[in-house]
């Protein structure tokens, strides 16, 4: 028997139980939350949103969304960039693909799973031009759907901001596996609806009508490509932001003195030509800018078909990116990093009978399996690493863990509480930080005599965290 007959029969018996149970007197899911939305955006960094406090970006329904929950302000990635990190909270492991996929793991509590858009890994902008399926997992989804865009080589005005070129011109696009790629954005002429998020957006809304009276709870969840690169918006989108307004990131001269090599990503200020352009570093601000406020009308158009269905009072959201971002900060741009810009991320846990505002308590992305699971009353295979956010949805000042901990891609980490951030590269190089005096990671201060003891007692707390996440399995896999 192949692997999807086996999988089809196992759908066609748990959609038996679920019509089966209820009359003999049991559930398979909580009686007050029903469903789960699991939004996802790519390479948003917390900081550009409304909620989280920028004075610039535009996003009242991502706004109004953490105002119906609760938002964590301390949410932390496992992975730096795109891959690692969501096969890290999909499967609620800190490192690898060990166990049971949460999508996985609903189909098998009788829910229909759904993928619509990027959640795992896909090449952007490259699986999104070709519309397939990236690393994807095919036992994590019922069904699953691909939102298809011509990226770069949409029609309309292209800017190559590190080679200041601007041009309508089709030919000669930095795309897919191309050099530069990173700092590309396309203004058009239209109202979206041909870009991979409206899709993404519209296929979410068909399958919520679709699943509103069926008798099978579901789990969806819609992945947007955007703000990751190449930032392709209607032009409406960009006229909200003048690139003249923006103020760059604040960067001491001597900020890249005491960082190690190691901590150093491979583009920098110093390094690529978009160091001499300063004015085009605001314009992909501005950019960056004008696709968050994009998917945030995406997501508008979602939540209002939910509330319209009725389903709101029934259904869990969670907004969350995989990672953040650097935009000029340190003079660093893009990701794989382990400073606080890239490991910190956006997360809101919207749940019906739950509380409402924000928490300064420890999250990482790999405790939204456990919680999701835990809210809808499905079992959570052992496999799992997380621990469920629940306590601070039901207690904002509660806490579930004292620390934040991110992998990096060659056996990098970084650690960080309240008040310190540790980070350790392979070549037992590092960096630590006074996160209350120096938020913005500028003094390292991993060579001070001062902090010889606090820094080795951290050492101490990173390799037991290494030890007891069983890190040194999956990373010789």
């Amino acid at each position: 028997m192949s692997a999807l007959q086996t999988t089809n029969m196992r759908h066609a018996f748990f959609r038996l139980l679920v019509l089966v149970l209820p009359i003999v007197g049991f559930q398979l899911h909580g009686a007050e939350i029903k469903n789960v939305l699991m939004l996802i955006s790519d390479d948003l960094k917390p900081t550009t949103l409304g909620c989280y406090g920028d004075p610039i970006v535009k996003t009242p329904h991502i706004d109004s969304l953490a105002e119906s929950g609760v938002l964590f302000r301390h949410a932390y990635c496992q992975g730096t960039t795109c891959r690692p990190s969501r096969q890290s909270f999909m499967f609620s492991r800190y490192k690898g693909d060990t166990g049971t996929s949460m999508g996985e793991n609903f189909i098998n509590n009788g829910f229909y799973s759904a993928r619509v858009g990027k959640i795992f890994h896909m090449r952007v902008p490259g699986d999104i031009i070709d519309g397939t399926d990236g690393d994807d997992y095919e036992e994590c989804w019922t069904e699953r759907f691909n939102s298809q865009g011509e990226e770069a080589h949409t029609p309309g005005l292209y800017s190559l901001y590190n080679h200041d070129i601007v041009t309508t011109a089709p030919e000669n696009r930095a795309s897919t596996k191309m050099l530069h790629r990173w700092f590309v954005s396309v203004v058009y002429e239209g109202d979206g609806s041909d870009q991979p998020d409206h899709k993404t957006a519209t296929k979410t809304i068909e399958l919520l009508n679709q699943r509103k009276d069926a008798e099978e709870p579901f789990f969806i969840a819609a992945g947007f490509v955007r703000p990751h690169y190449p930032n392709v918006a209607p032009r409406q989108y960009f006229d909200m932001y003048s690139w003249q307004d923006i103020q760059l990131p604040h960067v001491p001269d001597d900020d890249l003195d005491d960082i190690p090599p190691l901590g150093r990503p491979n583009v920098t200020n110093g390094t690529d030509p978009i160091g001499k352009y300063p004015d085009n570093q605001k314009r992909m601000w501005a950019a960056y800018y004008a696709t968050i406020t994009f998917i945030d009308d995406q997501i508008g158009r979602i939540l209002a078909e939910l509330d319209r269905l009725g389903l709101r009072e029934s259904t869990a959201i969670v907004f969350l990116s995989d990672h953040g971002y650097h935009l000029g900060e340190h003079t660093f741009w893009q990701k794989n990093n382990l400073h606080e810009d890239v490991n910190r991320v956006p997360l809101i846990i919207s749940a019906p009978g739950y509380q409402t505002g924000e928490t300064k308590s420890f999250a990482e992305l790999i405790d939204i399996y456990p919680t999701i699971a835990e809210l809808t009353g499905i079992p959570v295979p052992n496999t799992v690493q997380g621990k469920t956010l629940v306590p601070i949805l039901k207690n904002t000042n509660a806490k579930v863990q004292d620390i934040a901990f991110t992998v990096g891609n060659h056996k990098d980490y970084a650690i960080r509480d309240q008040r310190w951030a540790y980070i350790r590269y392979k070549d037992d190089t590092e960096e630590f930080y006074d996160m209350k005096k120096d938020p913005y990671q500028y003094t390292n201060l991993a060579s001070s005599p001062e902090h010889a003891p606090r820094l080795k007692a951290w050492r101490k707390r990173l390799d037991d965290k290494i030890a007891s996440s069983d890190l040194s399995a999956a990373e010789s896999h």
